[in-house]
């Protein structure tokens, strides 16, 4: 169940109720893996195979658009929350952990926002069958522990209808971020009701759930990340669903230099969703800024925005910011384009064992979005 609502944000060891808060993991750090697929991000970091190229610029490559015109209206604040969906949904948090379900998997993460004592009793927490352990430090690597049987690196799951791999990473993610489906089902219902194929730009797109949810829906997708361990991830989940077909450009490349070029290019897109970290690193030494290149990356979105575009969607996570930050940022951006800016937070409401019983909401990210009314 999703549904919005408009009002103000108002360890016994690593797995129980009782254990100790861990710090979260930055969005950027890389990890070796191995050879297997490299962590992601859930509060913290996204990919952590070099967060490289994708989410890095050296300098701005031009000036900001000097933007005339009035700002666009206002809604604020936006809770845009989530009752799990799909193979997915919170079943307890506290003691900053969280307790998800994923699939048939029931599993036990670091969440630092989780600040309240858990509802549920310490037998079930302790019941898990995966139990993320992490390194004290912020940019330390983690494991699993399976308390019950050893599983499998990848599952199978399931959101609005597309199938994807879960996948144990060494990061604490599991490849999908449950929170942003309110944003996909929006995006889903406005590619089924366009009387054309809407053109879709999916900018660190990661293992492109959101791509193959919009392209299922009928929209032309263009789904950029920089690493390519992500893309090949993207591509099993798109083999997995059958959906080889379907209209996707699976670019791995440097997100500023895509976006650049398709300005020169002309090219334009009806929806573009955008969900940068707040720090990276590239291979050729670009560094990445959320705060120094946020403005430039949007100035650029704006101008790749077609003339009948529905939306820009700006995700951000583990930032030191109120979502006013990005909120008066993207009304700048966007001034002169009508429309209206809604911003806030999203939340993830606990479902409990039976994923139908709502408990407390769990803040997990802040966001901006534009839509033309």
């Amino acid at each position: 169940m999703v549904k919005q609502k408009e009002r103000r944000p108002g360890q016994k060891a690593a797995g129980g109720p009782g254990a100790k808060p861990r710090p979260e993991a930055r969005r950027d750090t890389p990890v070796k893996t191995g050879g297997k697929m490299p962590a992601s991000r859930d509060r913290g970091e996204r990919i952590t195979e070099p967060r490289t190229a994708a989410s890095t610029v050296a300098a701005p490559e031009r000036p900001l658009i000097v933007r005339n015109g009035e700002r666009p209206p206002e809604r604020v604040p936006v809770i845009l929350e989530s009752l799990g969906a799909g193979d997915f949904h919170l079943i307890d948090s506290g003691n900053a952990l969280k307790l998800e379900q994923y699939g048939p998997y029931r599993i036990v993460r670091p969440e630092a926002q989780a600040l309240w004592q858990p509802s549920l009793a310490s037998h079930v927490w302790d019941n898990a069958d995966a139990i993320f352990t992490g390194d004290t430090d912020e940019d330390g690597m983690g494991r699993w522990r399976f308390p019950r049987e050893a599983l499998g690196e990848t599952w199978p799951l399931q959101l609005l209808g597309v199938d994807f791999l879960g996948r144990f990473t060494a990061f604490r993610h599991v490849g999908v971020f449950p929170e942003q489906i309110v944003h996909w089902a929006w995006m889903k219902e406005q590619a089924e009701a366009a009387k054309r194929p809407l053109k879709v730009l999916n900018l660190f797109g990661y293992t492109g759930v959101a791509s193959l949810v919009a392209a299922a829906a009928g929209a032309e997708v263009t789904h950029v990340d920089a690493s390519k361990k992500a893309i090949g991830w993207a591509r099993e989940n798109q083999a997995l669903g059958r959906m080889e077909k379907l209209p996707i450009r699976w670019i791995c490349e440097d997100a500023m230099k895509f976006i650049l070029r398709e300005e020169r290019r002309g090219n334009k897109y009806d929806i573009i969703l955008t969900d940068p970290p707040k720090f990276g690193r590239g291979p050729n030494g670009e560094v990445w800024h959320l705060f120094e290149h946020l403005p430039l990356m949007l100035d650029i979105c704006r101008e790749i925005l077609s003339p009948k575009a529905l939306g820009l969607v700006l995700t951000a996570y583990s930032i030191r910011a109120s979502f006013y930050s990005i909120h008066e940022l993207m009304r700048e951006t966007m001034r002169g384009a009508g429309g209206v800016v809604e911003s806030g937070e999203l939340v993830i409401r606990e479902a409990g064992l039976d994923g139908s019983t709502p408990g407390r909401a769990l803040s997990t990210s802040l966001f901006s979005r534009w839509v033309p009314k």
